[in-house]
């Protein structure tokens, strides 16, 4: 990858803009051959004497002249048409004369010099997830810690029982076999709950037989757990969830079984069995009770879209992928992207396919395949390097402590991680703060307000915000064992009511705003400590604010705005003074505003 330049706080909204947002990319065909048409914004003000678009086509580049489109009192739009052939189409846009000489724009911002194409934009005919998704909220809800609705009163003979408000252990050798008992009627009588919150999907970690109480363990995947009330269970809570309007997604392991799997146990040729293997069998990450699936094999390929399409037409609203990353990937092997285009006819236009990817995705989402992928590297963490707390000592992915990063670096690197990917892609995308394999956002941060920071900055990035059970009450834990604590329901005094109101406004904001689901992402100003960002569709325009500490005030013309007055959604008034809003300078603090 290229290395990207810092952005430059004083002249951000001066610089030229474009995103594969809709009121940059005007045509996008559904089909080849075919034309599209893309638009660059150029501030006025800004000295550019000529455009060009450079794309590659079958291989080779190809610069195209670009004409102004149209002019308005702030901007200078330019215009480029050019032919499709192939299923996607990388391109970026070459600046000549005035205040750049000769530079680049791509997905990382102007360029001074001559890129690589791996952050080009990339216009892409996949027509990306379903509508219903992008105006989304998951929610994700780890069974056993959610609540107990009484499907089994005794536990099977490899679960450790424990009472329901004691803490999980965290680490140790019955760590993956703690049994709290929640269930999937447990998750029915509390759906008041997720709509009162204001999520509309449901997430769930596995809900098929296994050896533990996470069960990526699989021993089956032909019903649904006993423990967790089995099939009539998942019918009555898919009923129950559609019946207010919300989703539920399954959580499939196309990378490994468990050990105790009915096909493993039958020695079934879907795995990598080799005598010369020091288990005999080749195992995810060296776990012997997770062997590895061998998508070499027609038959496993069979049975496992089978699966997957057995419980969509159970009613399913789509599959987030276990280890997407490494499905399909062992040594030379590499069938990943054949495996996601397979699951992806498999689910079709109107349910969803999430991949879990814990590092970079770019080249992973590729049309055709996984709808998005769960955005750790380049929304989680970069989120928790900017607001961990001063006293936060959790590890992440290193091998020491998750450092603290200023504003500036945490911009650079969320663009760097929408740069070379179709925007349908990074729309798709879930933005989260934590999950059941993490540590608790809060235990991050460490005070409620950097916590709605974070919030603030999940519901108004690019993608569709994933909430883990329990952060809206303010749970905590070090590292995700220690943060599968359970639901506390008969506790409402240990709630964080602020945090959970919190919670509510932000979603509710979230949900009600098409700029928030579909609009493009120009950064207004960024520094140490503030993050200020434009969210814009053609109908919608919002200015967002997060803050990490009090600062110096933030003055932005408002010329560069292109409005005239600020309408405050959540926060304080912005004071507009000489032809400038002066946005408020305490912290921590999240604020928005309506442009008019």
């Amino acid at each position: 990858m290229a290395t990207p330049t810092k952005l430059r706080p004083a002249t951000l909204l001066a610089e030229p803009h474009h995103d594969g947002s809709d009121a940059y990319v005007l045509e996008r065909p559904e089909k080849t051959p075919g034309t599209a048409v893309v638009r660059l914004r150029v501030p006025r003000g800004t000295a550019v004497s000529a455009v060009a678009l450079r794309r590659v086509k079958e291989g080779e580049a190809r610069v195209l002249p670009a004409e102004i489109d149209a002019e308005t009192e702030t901007d200078t739009w330019w215009r480029v048409s050019f032919d499709v052939s192939g299923r996607s189409s990388r391109y970026r846009w070459l600046l000549s004369g005035g205040d750049y000489g000769y530079a680049w724009l791509n997905g990382m911002g102007v360029v001074p010099y001559d890129p690589p194409d791996s952050d080009d934009f990339v216009l892409s005919l996949d027509p990306g997830g379903p509508d219903w998704h992008l105006g989304s909220v998951v929610y994700e809800i780890y069974p056993d810690r959610f609540a107990r609705g009484g499907a089994v009163a005794e536990p099977p003979e490899w679960a450790v029982p424990r009472e329901w408000d004691e803490l999980p252990t965290g680490r140790g050798k019955t760590t993956s076999r703690e049994w709290f008992g929640g269930d999937l009627p447990g998750i029915e009588q509390h759906l008041d709950h997720v709509e009162l919150l204001g999520a509309n999907v449901l997430y769930l970690t596995p809900f098929f037989p296994a050896g533990s109480t996470h069960r990526y363990d699989a021993t089956s995947f032909d019903r649904v757990d006993p423990l967790l009330g089995g099939d009539e269970a998942l019918d009555s809570l898919v009923r129950a969830a559609h019946g207010r309007g919300l989703r539920i997604l399954g959580d499939l392991t196309t990378n490994h079984t468990g050990v105790g799997h009915e096909w493993f146990q039958a020695r079934e040729p879907y795995y990598y069995f080799d005598d010369d293997l020091p288990l005999g069998y080749e195992a995810w990450l060296g776990i012997p009770s997770l062997p590895k699936l061998d998508w070499g094999s027609p038959e496993l390929r069979r049975r496992m879209l089978a699966v997957a399409r057995r419980w969509l037409d159970a009613g399913l609203d789509g599959w987030r992928i276990d280890v997407a990353n490494m499905t399909g990937r062992l040594g030379d092997v590499d069938a990943n992207g054949d495996v996601a285009r397979a699951l992806r006819e498999v689910v079709g236009p109107e349910r969803l396919l999430i991949g879990e990817h814990f590092h970079d995705y770019r080249l992973d989402l590729s049309p055709g395949g996984w709808h998005g992928v769960m955005n750790y590297a380049g929304f989680l963490k970069p989120a928790w390097s900017w607001l961990r707390g001063d006293d936060c000592e959790i590890e992440l992915d290193l091998p020491f402590p998750l450092p603290q990063l200023d504003g500036t670096l945490i911009a650079t690197t969320m663009r760097a991680f929408r740069a070379g990917v179709p925007w349908q892609g990074t729309l798709n995308s879930w933005a989260l703060l934590d999950s059941h394999d993490t540590a608790r956002f809060r235990s991050v941060a460490g005070s409620r307000e950097l916590q709605l920071v974070g919030v603030g900055l999940q519901m108004t990035t690019p993608g569709v915000p994933m909430v883990y059970a329990g952060d809206e009450l303010g749970l905590e834990g070090r590292w995700g064992e220690d943060g599968r604590r359970p639901m506390p329901w008969s506790r409402p005094e240990d709630w964080d009511r602020a945090l959970l109101d919190g919670y509510r406004a932000l979603i509710a904001l979230r949900r009600s705003s098409p700029a928030l689901a579909r609009g493009g992402i120009r950064y207004a100003f960024v520094d140490a400590d503030v993050l200020c960002y434009l969210r814009e569709t053609d109908g919608e325009r919002l200015l967002c604010l997060a803050a990490r500490a009090a600062h110096e005030p933030v003055s932005i013309p408002l010329a560069q705005l292109g409005c005239s007055e600020l309408e405050p959604v959540t926060g304080a008034e912005a004071e507009v003074r000489g032809g400038s809003a002066a946005l408020p300078a305490d912290g921590p603090s999240f604020q928005v505003w309506r442009l008019h």
